[in-house]
């Protein structure tokens, strides 16, 4: 009597406990979780000590003590905070006591009336010029005002009446406040996608020679089927590369608007959503061929001989993303962004920069799994023609079988 056979398992079935078996060791490696540990804190820190450090706060208030009228006050601080050099006005009793706060530094500046409407300031040394022009264009009109209401004239229905004749600016071109946000979404996006999808694609290539060699591909491949192999591996370790940079995303967005050092935040979420999207589209693209790279040696010191030609490709799109980073939109992104594997890393630039129409997103993704698709068909001929072939490397021209 024969034994009873265990059920084949299903491609599914099989591609999942792979795939399982592929993430877990990664995650429980003690140098993967204590490396992106220091990663987050050190994420955290820089954005917060940018936030500290960076002089983003509001400009401080120069003390002006005022002696005797206090009439002047209100039009000091309107002209200050009309001028970006606000003022606070602190009232003294006389001249004295102005000067005695100026000599111990609790005061700037100490403001003395005269009974002619002049003024005179004084300082330790020197004033600076924006509080200079404050303070000129505030005695002016201090004593314009005066002037006008000795003769008999309403000053708030003549300010009310003159107060129409402003300058509108109509800019044909106008800035974009939100530039500089955008620009560094963009360069994190790009730095991000580049070092995630080097680096799992050399996981996926290292662990296909690590398993040929040490023959534990063979025993595998007794129950699996070398594709079922294949993308299980490259599924594992994909989704290990997807839940670290989402892990560095949430961490950096949630120091940066918590701190406001972003607040642009929509666009932040947008670019974020893209940059894990095109991961997962970028990282397949490369890790079938990571794979098949892999499995034409035998000893992993051999490895970047074969997956030279890739890194290569990679390094290529991370310069011409950098290259075009200012001008997202000209005529060399917006064309290689449509040609991948250059989808996959110009594209979330785009999207930062907020150039990129649905059409084109959408039309880049599909452009991009087509790709994608044949490239995978031909990477798992190699993989499956290589992977059992131990000792020299494997040609390119005999894993394609000629």
């Amino acid at each position: 009597m024969s034994a009873p056979t265990s059920p084949a398992l299903s491609p599914a079935r099989a591609v999942g406990l792979v795939a399982r078996r592929e993430f877990l060791t990664q995650v429980r490696k003690k140098s993967f979780l204590i490396s992106n540990l220091i990663i987050l804190i050190a994420i955290v820190g820089g954005i917060a000590a940018y936030a500290l450090f960076s002089g983003t706060s509001e400009p401080s208030r120069t003390t002006v003590g005022l002696v005797g009228d206090q009439s002047l006050t209100a039009v000091l601080v309107s002209v200050g905070d009309a001028a970006g050099t606000p003022v606070e006005v602190r009232e003294f009793g006389d001249e004295a006591q102005a000067r005695d706060g100026v000599e111990a530094g609790d005061i700037e500046v100490a403001v003395i009336p005269a009974a002619d409407g002049s003024v005179t300031a004084v300082t330790e040394s020197d004033i600076d010029a924006g509080l200079r022009m404050v303070l000129d264009v505030a005695v002016a009109e201090q004593a314009r005002a005066t002037e006008l209401s000795a003769q008999g004239v309403d000053t708030d229905a003549l300010t009310a009446a003159t107060g129409r004749a402003v300058v509108t600016v109509d800019t044909l071109d106008a800035p974009d406040p939100e530039r500089g946000q955008r620009l560094t979404l963009s360069i994190a996006a790009v730095a991000l996608l580049y070092m995630q999808i080097l680096m799992f694609g050399m996981y996926v290539a290292m662990g296909v020679v690590e398993e040929k060699s040490s023959r534990v591909v063979e025993l595998l491949l007794s129950t699996l089927r070398p594709l079922q192999l294949l993308w299980g591996k490259v599924i594992g370790i994909g989704a290990v590369g997807l839940a670290q940079l989402a892990a560095y995303g949430v961490a950096g967005l949630g120091a940066g608007l918590a701190t406001g050092v972003l607040t642009v935040t929509g666009t932040a979420l947008g670019v974020f959503a893209g940059t894990l999207g095109w991961f997962v589209l970028g990282f397949t693209f490369f890790a079938v061929l990571y794979a098949a790279a892999g499995s034409m040696v035998s000893r992993q010191e051999d490895v970047n001989s074969t997956a030279m030609p890739l890194t290569v490709l990679i390094m290529a799109m991370f310069f011409t993303a950098f290259s075009v980073v200012s001008d997202p939109d000209g005529t060399l992104s917006n064309v290689l962004s449509w040609i991948p594997p250059f989808s996959a890393i110009l594209m979330p630039l785009r999207i930062a920069a907020g150039v990129a129409s649905t059409t084109q997103v959408v039309g880049t993704v599909a452009i991009m799994l087509a790709v994608t698709a044949a490239l995978s068909v031909g990477a798992a001929k190699i993989y499956q023609r290589s992977v059992l072939r131990v000792g020299k490397t494997v040609s390119w021209r005999e894993a394609f079988g000629r």
